[in-house]
């Protein structure tokens, strides 16, 4: 898996930071770090096996249809009054045509060799085109500049105290449990597509050293990122040594490769999250739909439903099991029948 910082994470922060500033965030996040090496110690990460597989089928597809949807965002240009407007003409059909180009390499690449990774392979093929030809379309360094240096250690300066324990702590307990489902229902959806394994226990531990770290360099914290980590097995990665490659190379990206990066194509990322989309939705669960009760398939609409609209995937999840649960105890109430026993007395 690949983790980082996580929107599901930065939503729940958002509110401490304008309350109480930056440094209480740092606190919370180590706070949070705290609680996830304690769960894993526990040995909590077990509970994820209680997911049902239709929550899991909606909290998959939902996940696909919001990465799919956020993609038409980049065909949009600021017009001079930088007012996001909807592409027209020439800069319209050059986006399509690269985004295609990168749909294209991506899908078909893997029919000739998986010697090398599509993903990897289509994004350096549009990059080329883009710089060779002089091509001019929107790139990476036309949204945001990426540049930034090592950060510094620090420890948060917030007040040692009752009271900021008080503070911290809803936000960290709340942190801890939204990055630790996300976490293990990845783990659990990259199980499925590698047919192996995972430690959730393991990786409960490893989440909150990682948090703990982080809130000690000033970092926000986060968990598994779900669309980056299906690229990683997409593009053929099987082992935790891509994550670390993952992260060293995102440093050295940001710390001295900042030009380059901020040169690639917007259309290139473009077509592969829209290819990441593709590939993560659960095809199969449409051939399900007959096979599978009635309240498995509301419960897996449903959490897709609250996923796309609420962008919130732990609260999803937890409706989904809440709502399977009585669905099951519901099921199971309604075969039980009382038997009386009748007694002849001589």
């Amino acid at each position: 898996m690949i983790s980082g910082a996580t929107g599901a994470v930065a939503v729940i922060l958002v509110a401490l930071a304008k309350t109480h500033g930056v440094e209480y965030i740092f606190a919370t996040v180590v706070l949070a770090g705290i609680i996830q090496v304690v769960a894993g110690l526990l040995r909590l990460g077990k509970f994820i096996r209680l997911v049902p597989h239709p929550v899991m089928f909606g909290f998959v597809n939902g996940l696909a249809i919001i990465i799919f949807l956020s993609q038409p965002d980049q065909f949009k240009a600021p017009d001079q009054a930088g007012v996001l407007q909807w592409m027209s003409g020439g800069p319209l059909l050059t986006m399509l045509g690269l985004v295609l180009l990168t749909m294209l390499i991506i899908w078909g690449l893997p029919r000739l060799t998986r010697a090398v990774p599509a993903s990897l392979t289509a994004i350096l093929v549009v990059a080329s085109l883009v710089i060779g030809l002089n091509i001019d379309t929107r790139t990476v360094g036309d949204i945001a500049s990426i540049k930034g240096g090592f950060p510094p250690f620090h420890i948060p300066q917030v007040p040692f105290a009752l009271q900021t324990l008080q503070i911290i702590f809803p936000y960290a307990l709340i942190m801890a449990g939204v990055g630790l489902i996300e976490s293990l229902l990845t783990l659990n959806l990259i199980d499925e597509i590698t047919e192996t394994r995972g430690r959730g226990n393991k990786e409960c531990v490893a989440q909150g050293t990682a948090n703990m770290v982080s809130g000690l360099f000033s970092g926000m914290g986060g968990c598994a990122m779900i669309g980056q980590s299906l690229i990683n097995i997409s593009s053929g990665s099987r082992a935790r040594l891509s994550g670390i490659v993952a992260s060293v190379m995102l440093l050295v990206f940001i710390m001295f490769g900042a030009g380059l990066i901020e040169q690639l194509p917007m259309a290139a990322l473009t077509g592969l999250m829209i290819m990441v989309a593709i590939g993560t939705f659960e095809w199969a669960s449409f051939r399900m739909i007959g096979r599978m009760p009635l309240p498995d398939v509301l419960v897996g609409i449903l959490v897709a439903a609250i996923t796309v609209l609420l962008h919130n995937l732990a609260l999803a999840v937890l409706i989904g099991v809440v709502i399977s649960a009585l669905v099951f105890a519901w099921e199971n109430a309604k075969r039980i029948r009382p038997a009386s026993t009748l007694m002849n007395r001589a």
